[in-house]
Formats: structure tokens, C-alpha cells, sequence
């Protein structure tokens, strides 16, 4: 039911005018919410008499809903605990009028009052095709009104927002206000499909160093190149990206000739900021790029901005964009091998990553001075070690060797600092040095959603999951459609106990990478704890990664009370890859409450310098060895105590 204070407000409402529509309940949170659009110049429609009723007043509400500018829905526990009510026919009024509209026209601007998740409101699913707000005071109610404001003056496209997830929140909505960007991946139009790396390489290479450059948001990588070859409108994508501008193009390769053309559109205006076609050499690819950026950084300022577009800002791009290139070879065929190993190294398989590695080193035989292979080298090296396509130790330590070599020669290059974190959080253990390398790596590339899920990760091992969440957000904000980042914000929500959330957030993960692996056990776990075991465990069984569907299924086939089966799953595990995922059994051990066995199986993990070891403060799974004497000196030893 809507509630209100119709003495304050007009009775016929402005086109410009606003509908709040809530449960009565909720009439104080409303209150505070309509007193900020008001002293924010604006006009708002709800009505406070719940008992009032008849054909007439029906009548009205539908014709206001009909008539308002936007359409403000308050979700609360108590919408949630209400499965009837007049406010869930205003909803679906307000929903069934938003099917008559233009994606990218603001209209549903759903806002929550408490801490109620997205993934359980009960609400319309158009709700959650909408940026959500959540307010918690006063100066949210404020920042809320500001923006509706701005959206009533004309910039309706930035309340649209990509798929539903628990911790897309206020945050987010910060984000867009910033002048920002998705690079879409090149179109291959050669002949020759080998040539694909290129067109994903040049294009991966304009992201990379748009994002660099200060005051642009940049969509990342794995958001942007998800629409690769599906035929999106550039409307869609924008809405989904959550950005105002797009840069497309498409690359024709033939032997040492190379067609490249690019065009920036701002999509509001659905209008050509600037487009460009080049005809080179291989050797002239640096200019290319270069010429590219700058002339988008120019465009996006003027354009968004309001700077002029003239010769001092052509300058002021071209300096932005020189920053940007640090660690790049001048080398075309040490760039090519390069453009070819991330090209590889993204799909993380042991043969690909394989492939990658040799890729890599090819391109640092042809130019040592190649500080961007080396981090390539290092993340590569890195991941063989923690997916268990390499033994840890030699793995880390060639990791530490790249990222040193990139460092050496690129100080300032954002990619090395976050290798090397890695390698000093994930082998080391030495937290204080971690952080001053993610620190060191968001100062240099605030916009780089990996050095933000990286300083995430730390911050979630050193159980400071505020932190964690909030980072995690900011690169949720950069990567909407990334599985990987929410999976993390899913393990993050899992460890503080939030197991809601945890579940919204991995089914999302398993709804953008269904074939990524891990988030199937990540999420039959979630659901375990929440006592639904039958639906863990078909998630188990779907699980790819086999250490981690083994490590479920020990879990599952315990609570179920199928001792043997939870044996004979725990077997498989110790017998496959004991060598490797020593902390997974270590955590099977203790979630079946044998405590020795889990400690045994915790300082071989030590001894392997297993990276899992490092989140055994937080480890739920671990708590039956919490009152061990052990315990505490284990986690003394590692810093973690």
C-alpha cells in the first residue's frame, strides 16, 4: 500500500513529478526519501490514506502511475513478508507501462531501505534489470534525490544496469557518473582465422591503456569481449556495461598490411564521436594504437567533460596515453608472440597455458626489455600453480622471477605490482608487502578491476571483509559480467556468514560462466550450509574441477550420513591430488569433525606453501579446530593470529 503526505504535494501531477510507492509500513523510511526530492526542487506523488479506497481513488493512482515522470518502488523486508498488497499492483502497473518504453529510457528506479538481498526481494524481474539504490540515511536519501534530478534533466540512460548481483549497490551508481567507456573486441575481417589473437590483441591493448588514464571508467576485458560474436546492439551493451560510450572496429590482416578501423559512439545520442580508418604497416601498429586512444581520450573530455577539443587538449591526451604505454615493446613481431600469449593465457587449460608460456618467452627472446611479456609470464606461471598444472613452489618462484624482471624495467607498471602481490601474498605470506603492491598498483591504474579483486583477496584473508566487499564492488562496478570477480564477492559474503548473498552472487558466477568451473562446488557448498543438501548435491555432481567437486561431494555424502561415500570421495581427492590440494582435504577433515586428521593434513598444506592455507582464520570449515590447542600457534605462524 502507498503512503504519503498528500497535503505537501500537488494534486494533479507534472510530468516531471515522481511516484514513491511502498508498504505502509515502511511510511517513515518514504518520509525521509520524499522530503529529500522535495527540498530537491522536485515533485513527488504517493498517498498516505491506506483505508480511503473506491473506484475513484483506484482510478487516480493508475493515472498518476500512468502519467509520472518515474516510478520509485521501496523494497524493505516488509514488501518481502507481504505476499499481498495495493503497492504490488502499483508495481505491476508501473512495470507493465515500462514494456511500452525505450530500453535506455529511466523510468523504474527501485531503491532498498534495509539490507534485504536482491537475489530474495520479491519483486517483478524488471525490478532487476535497474540500478538498485540502497539507502541508509539521510545523506543517501540526498545523494538518491540528486540523481534523480539528473535523470529528470535528460541523462536516462545511466539507470540501466547489467545482470542482478548482491553487491551492485550505491557504489556502482557512483561509477557512472565518471566519463565511461567499453572497448569492444575488434572485429577479425582477415581471411585467416589465426589472425584472431590480433584483432582480441589491438583491442585488449586500447582497454588496457584507457584504463590507465585518470578520470575514465573503463568496462574490463571480460565484461566487454562476453559479447564477442553474438551480435549485441551497441545500446545493449551499453546498458549492460553500464557505460556512456563505445569504441568498435575492425582489423583486415593481410601478411604485413594491416586495416584498422575504429569508431567511438556515444550511445545517448546513438551519434559518431569520432571514427578513423588506417592503413598500415605492421611496424606503424604502436601508432595506430596511440593515434586511437588519444583522439578517444580527446573526444570522451570534450565531449563529456566540456574541454575543448583543441590543440591543447590533443597534447594533454598525448601525454595521458605515453603514460599509458609503459612496459610496451616497440618490437612487431615480440608484440604479435605477446598479443598471442594473452591470447592463450586467458583460457586457462594446461595445454593452453602451456602454449601461453611458450608464447611469452618467444616474444622475450626477441625483446628482453618486454616488461608487459613478463607479467604475462608471471600470471601464467602463477595460475599453472594454483590450478595444479604445475608443482606450487616452482610455479610462485618463476611467477616472483617475471614480475621482478617487469618490475626492473617498468617501475611503474600497475601489471607487475599486482603479480608480484600475488606471489608475496599467495607463497609468501607476507601480507604487509602484498598490500604495499596492491596499493602500489591502484595508484598507478585505479580503473584495473584485476588489481582490485587482488587487493580484495587480501583483504579477505585478513578477515577485513568490509574492505573486501567494498573493493569488490568497485571491480564489479568495472566487470559487471565477470564470473570470476563474482565468485570472489560470493566467497567474500560466504566467509562473513551472509549466505544469502553468498548464493545470489555465485548463482550469478554460474550464470555468466557455466563452463568456468568452481562456481558449481562453491555454490552446492553455500547451499549446503544452508541445509539443502539434495540441491548441493546435484550442483556437486555438475562441478568440472575435480578437486573441488570431490572436496563437495566428501562434504555432502557426510551430512547426508553416506559415510562410505563421503570416504570414498575424500579418497579420491588425497589420491589424485594430495600433492597439491592439501588445504581441500585439511578442510574435508574438518568439516567431518576428525580434528587430527585435520591438522595433519593442514601442515602439509603448510609445508607445500598450499596458496588455500592463507584463508584458514576465516575457513568456516575449520572451526572444530578452533579450541585445539594447535590452533592458535598455527595461525601464529603464519601471520595470521
Amino acid at each position: 500500500m502507498s503512503a504519503g503526505f498528500p497535503d505537501r504535494i500537488p494534486v494533479d501531477p507534472s510530468p516531471k513529478a515522481i511516484f514513491l510507492s511502498y508498504a505502509s509500513q515502511d511510511a517513515d523510511a518514504a518520509r525521509r526519501i520524499a522530503d529529500a526530492l522535495l527540498a530537491a526542487g522536485l515533485e513527488v506523488w504517493f498517498d498516505q490514506s491506506e483505508l480511503r479506497g473506491g473506484d475513484a481513488w483506484d482510478a487516480s493512482i493508475r493515472k498518476k502511475i500512468k502519467e509520472c515522470a518515474l516510478f520509485v518502488p521501496v523494497i524493505s523486508a516488509n514488501t518481502n513478508a507481504r505476499s499481498e498488497g495495493y503497492f504490488r499492483l502499483e508495481w505491476k502497473l508501473a512495470v507493465d507501462r515500462s514494456h511500452l518504453m525505450a530500453d535506455d529510457q529511466a523510468f523504474l528506479l527501485p531503491i532498498v531501505i534495509d539490507d534485504t538481498p536482491e537475489a530474495t526481494a520479491r519483486v517483478p524481474d524488471r525490478f532487476r534489470e535497474r540500478q538498485w539504490s540502497r539507502l541508509d540515511g539521510r545523506e543517501a536519501s540526498a545523494a538518491f534525490a540528486e540523481r534523480a534530478v539528473r535523470l529528470l534533466s535528460g541523462a536516462a540512460f545511466s539507470a540501466t544496469v547489467p545482470a542482478r548481483s548482491a553487491v551492485v549497490t550505491s557504489a556502482a551508481a557512483a561509477a557512472i557518473e565518471q566519463p565511461s567507456i567499453a572497448v569492444l573486441p575488434f572485429v577479425n575481417m582477415s581471411r585467416d582465422e589465426e589472425n584472431e589473437y590480433f584483432a582480441d590483441g589491438l583491442s585488449e591493448e586500447l582497454l588496457n591503456m584507457l584504463a590507465k588514464i585518470r578520470g575514465l571508467r573503463v568496462a574490463s576485458r571480460t565484461s566487454a569481449f562476453s559479447f564477442k560474436g553474438k551480435g549485441v546492439d551497441i545500446a545493449t551493451v551499453a546498458q549492460k556495461l553500464n557505460v556512456a560510450t563505445v569504441l568498435e572496429g575492425s582489423v583486415r590482416k593481410s601478411g604485413n598490411r594491416v586495416r584498422i578501423t575504429a569508431q567511438l559512439i556515444q550511445v545517448a545520442s546513438d551519434s559518431h564521436l569520432w571514427s578513423e580508418t588506417y592503413d598500415r604497416e605492421l611496424d606503424d601498429i604502436f601508432a595506430v594504437q596511440d593515434d586511437i586512444a588519444q583522439a578517444v581520450v580527446k573526444e570522451l573530455r570534450a565531449a563529456l567533460l566540456g574541454k575543448p577539443a583543441d590543440a591543447t587538449a590533443a597534447t594533454s591526451a598525448a601525454v595521458a596515453v605515453r603514460q599509458a604505454t609503459t612496459g610496451r615493446s616497440d618490437n612487431p613481431e615480440a608484440f604479435q608472440l605477446y598479443l598471442q600469449g594473452k591470447f592463450y593465457g586467458e583460457r586457462f587449460t594446461q595445454a593452453d597455458s602451456d602454449r601461453a608460456i611458450d608464447l611469452f618467452r618467444r616474444a622475450l627472446a626477441i625483446d628482453p626489455n618486454f616488461a608487459l611479456a613478463w607479467t604475462g609470464l608471471a600470471r601464467v606461471h602463477q595460475a599453472q600453480a594454483g590450478y595444479g598444472f604445475a608443482p606450487i613452489d616452482e610455479g610462485f618462484e618463476r611467477a616472483r622471477e617475471a614480475a621482478q624482471n617487469a618490475l626492473r624495467l617498468s617501475p611503474d607498471l600497475a601489471e607487475g605490482h599486482i603479480e608480484l602481490g600475488l606471489v608475496l601474498e599467495g607463497h609468501d605470506w607476507n601480507w604487509a608487502a602484498a598490500d604495499a603492491s596492491f596499493r602500489r598498483a591502484l595508484e598507478l591504474a585505479p580503473g584495473d578491476a584485476h588489481a582490485l579483486r587482488a587487493a580484495a583477496g587480501l583483504a579477505r584473508v585478513r578477515g577485513k571483509l568490509d574492505e573486501a566487499l567494498e573493493l569488490v564492488r568497485r571491480a564489479i562496478a568495472l566487470d559487471p559480467l565477470s564470473a570470476v570477480t563474482h565468485r570472489q564477492a560470493g566467497l567474500i559474503y560466504f566467509m562473513a556468514g551472509r549466505m544469502d548473498d553468498a548464493a545470489a552472487s555465485l548463482q550469478l558466477a554460474l550464470d555468466l560462466g557455466p563452463n568456468a568451473g568452481l562456481a558449481h562446488a562453491f555454490l552446492a557448498i553455500v547451499r549446503l550450509v544452508q541445509g539443502r543438501p539434495q540441491e548441493a548435491m546435484a550442483l556437486a555432481t555438475a562441478e568440472s574441477h575435480e578437486v573441488f567437486r570431490s572436496l563437495a561431494l566428501a562434504m555432502i555424502h557426510h551430512a547426508l550420513g553416506n559415510a562410505a561415500e563421503s570416504d570414498a570421495a575424500l579418497k579420491a581427492l588425497i589420491d589424485k591430488f594430495g600433492w597439491t590440494a592439501a588445504y581441500q582435504v585439511a578442510e574435508a577433515y574438518g568439516y567431518r569433525k576428525e580434528v587430527d586428521k585435520a591438522f595433519e593434513w593442514l601442515e602439509r598444506a603448510y609445508a607445500q606453501r598450499d596458496p588455500g592455507v592463507t584463508y584458514s582464520a576465516g575457513d568456516r570449515f575449520l572451526r572444530p579446530l578452533h579450541g585445539d590447542p594447535r590452533w592458535r600457534p598455527f595461525l601464529q605462524r603464519m601471520n595470521l593470529g
